[in-house]
This record gives C-alpha cells, sequence and structure tokens, in this order.
C-alpha cells in the first residue's frame, strides 16, 4: 500500500515536469516563429548623396559635400561608416531599424534640424518602408532639448543599395 501511494506521487510529479517541459518548448518555438516572420528588409549596399550644409553624424562633424555611406561589414546592421568620396574623412555611428510612415518614393538621407545645426537621422531605400535610424548622440540629445525640431530631406544621387533580409 505504501509503495502504490509513493508510485503515483512519483508518476505525478514526473507528469508535472513533462507539462512544464512541453510548455517552455511550445513558447520558444511560437517566439522563433514570430522572430523569423518579422524578418524586414534594410540598407545593406552603397548610399551616395550630395549634402548641401554642414552637418553631424554620430559623434562627428562633416562640411557640405559629397558622402559614401555603407553598413560595416559583420556588424548585424547595426554600424555604419559615412565617408567623403576620396576617403579622407570617415567616421562609424550607430543605427537601429525604423519604419517610414509611409512607402519612399526615392530613396533619401532625413536630417534633424535644430536652429542652423543638422543631424543625420535616418537612411531609406526607394521602395522600402524599413530603413535605418542613427541613434542619437549626446550633443543632439543636449540640443533638442531647447530647441525646436525640423527637418531636412536630402536624396541619394547613386549608389548600388541592395535590400537583405535580416531577423531583427
Amino acid at each position: 500500500m505504501g509503495i502504490e501511494n509513493v508510485d503515483k506521487r512519483y508518476a505525478a510529479k514526473n507528469e508535472t515536469k513533462g507539462r512544464q517541459l512541453l510548455s517552455l518548448f511550445a513558447g520558444l518555438a511560437l517566439a522563433l516563429t514570430i522572430g523569423a516572420s518579422n524578418a524586414k528588409a534594410q540598407i545593406v549596399g552603397d548610399m551616395v548623396a550630395k549634402v548641401p550644409f554642414e552637418f553631424h553624424a554620430g559623434n562627428s562633424d562633416f562640411p557640405a559635400g559629397e558622402y559614401r555611406i555603407h553598413v560595416v561589414d559583420d556588424s548585424g546592421l547595426d554600424v555604419m561608416q559615412i565617408s567623403t568620396m576620396d576617403g579622407s574623412r570617415s567616421a562609424l555611428f550607430q543605427v537601429q531599424e525604423s519604419d517610414a510612415a509611409a512607402t519612399p518614393t526615392k530613396s533619401e538621407l532625413i536630417f534633424n534640424k535644430y536652429g542652423d545645426q543638422y543631424f543625420l537621422a535616418k537612411l531609406y531605400d526607394e521602395g522600402e518602408r524599413i530603413g535605418s535610424e542613427v541613434l542619437k548622440s549626446r550633443d543632439e540629445e543636449r540640443i533638442s532639448k531647447n530647441v525646436a525640431l525640423a527637418q531636412e530631406h536630402v536624396p541619394v544621387q547613386s549608389g548600388n543599395a541592395t535590400k537583405e533580409s535580416a531577423s531583427r
């Protein structure tokens, strides 16, 4: 009689652990399915644009001029590089995924404007709602608290920007 009760309790305990394990695996499978369905296209090729004003990109300042922008290899689409066309100046900056309010009809760079200062803010490729948003620098955070925001759009002149799926 005592052995029967022990066997029943042992079986019930193992059944509970089995159910917990099954629930854990089901939750993991669901999370992986949702993550895979959220794979988005982002800019992963070169963009070339002529910027007609001085601006900041990340923690660096740049004069007006023609620039090449691209995702840094092996960065997981989170780090981009901007450089002058002759390569004499460059900087790295962090980005995150950005969803445009409407599908862009042309590739463009979007700058946040505070007074007479411009900060590279977003990059979009023609026909793709998903682009890249530049993480704000300390300078932009500080200035944005005291000055009203406007935006300036600069079309991308050329480049061989391509899209690639990336789970985010």
